[in-house]
């Protein structure tokens, strides 16, 4: 029987066309259909009330900018086959399929050492065999391992169908308007000379503006201080769990899958029961916890439990240098006053830095083609604006403590 098209309506692109039977499977399988129920962008709800997106939205999305990009480099007069359009695709719609329930904060933790990206491969070496090795070519795109190395940069590059979608989406749902860039004059640049990614030249204008609605998108919305603060004290939760659990201090089923997670990975090691029992987690179950918890015996765990559950989180302070000792201290003698012990105090004071490069001109650069056919990096082709403003990593240094 002929494969029937399926389509998706989405809020950003509209209808949303899935093209092959197995991209479908893929879509309709439980690893898959497990990213609806994990949030995009995390506690950003916290700031932006819109911002309850999920994984699953975005993935599909990704997907069609692939698509999109497809079609576009074939109008070009480049060779494409059946085979590769659906491992491109593939790749794209899996890249994600690893993250966990608040996945920045929950990995830094659960699984020390061990990135959603790792995370991701080994569902996708999973998924594949339960496909009978049908994803051996979207394993190799994806893992940069394909000839064709094109096919990789539109996956994860500096301009990648990601990025495209994921920037575009979070500004729709977070209503910054920052962060809306012009797609599809962007995928219509798009272009390829001796396997890698290039784009014409007269995209410039739109190559700037994607580069500086990034910058935008990351210090206004993904690194919002309220944003920060709230996923900072969720690592903290996580590391006062996680050291309940392993001074056997904790009450709690035994049979709760975070439990068996922490005293698996206790050596930092992946293996099948612990992506099992990883994949079985959803930002739900976190939550749930969470409010389990602000009833919780012990004080520390309690206490921030409900600055999540109850939005009332800590002061927090970014600076362009690092905060001064003295300035910490006199926030570590406001914890003495309330008689919360010593050996607690980096729960509630805690302090660190972030940053953010737009641009990494040293990895892989952006390579633009002129009208003759010459190619040159974006460094050496732009003149009217600094790119050092892009490629330079920027720091902020962030200080957190109790109202």
């Amino acid at each position: 029987m002929q494969f029937k098209n399926t389509l998706f309506n989405d809020p950003i692109y509209g209808f949303i066309t899935i093209e092959t039977e197995l991209i479908l499977q893929l879509i309709n399988h439980r690893y898959f259909q497990r990213l609806r129920r994990i949030f995009q962008m995390g506690l950003s709800n916290l700031v932006y009330p819109g911002a309850h997106h999920t994984r699953f939205e975005h993935a599909i999305g990704a997907m069609h900018v692939m698509q999109m990009a497809i079609r576009s480099i074939k109008q070009k007069g480049i060779n494409i086959s059946d085979e590769e359009n659906e491992a491109m695709q593939i790749a794209i719609l899996l890249h994600d399929i690893g993250h966990g329930p608040f996945s920045h904060a929950s990995e830094k933790v659960l699984l020390k050492g061990i990135s959603h990206e790792i995370i991701s491969l080994e569902v996708f070496k999973r998924l594949n065999q339960d496909f009978n090795g049908k994803l051996d070519l979207a394993i190799k795109i994806f893992t940069n391992k394909y000839k064709r190395k094109f096919m990789y940069q539109l996956v994860s590059g500096q301009i990648d169908v990601d990025r495209l979608d994921y920037l575009k989406r979070d500004s729709f749902f977070t209503g910054v308007t920052e962060g809306s860039i012009n797609t599809d004059r962007i995928i219509a640049m798009m272009s390829v000379e001796n396997e890698n990614l290039v784009f014409e030249k007269k995209g410039l204008y739109s190559i700037e503006k994607f580069l500086l609605a990034r910058r935008l998108m990351y210090w206004q919305v993904y690194l919002h201080k309220t944003s920060l603060v709230a996923e900072l004290v969720l690592i903290k939760i996580f590391k006062r769990f996680r050291s309940l659990v392993l001074e056997k201090k904790e009450i709690i089923t035994t049979s709760h899958i975070l439990y068996h997670l922490i005293h698996a990975n206790s050596n930092v090691h992946m293996t099948d029961s612990v992506l099992t029992q990883y994949l079985s987690l959803e930002d739900s179950d976190i939550l749930h916890l969470l409010k389990n918890w602000i009833n919780h015996k012990d004080n520390v765990l309690s206490t921030l439990s409900k600055q999540i559950i109850y939005r009332d989180l800590p002061k927090i302070k970014i600076q362009n240098k690092p905060f001064d000792n003295q300035v910490i201290l006199q926030k570590v003698n406001l914890l003495k006053d309330r008689d919360i012990k010593e050996d607690v105090h980096d729960y509630f004071i805690f302090s660190g830095s972030i940053s953010n490069q737009t641009y990494v001109s040293d990895h892989s650069q952006i390579l633009l083609k002129s009208k003759s056919g010459k190619l040159k990096s974006l460094t050496e082709t732009v003149d009217y604006f600094d790119i050092s403003q892009f490629s330079k990593p920027i720091y902020r240094y962030y200080l957190c403590y109790p109202k």
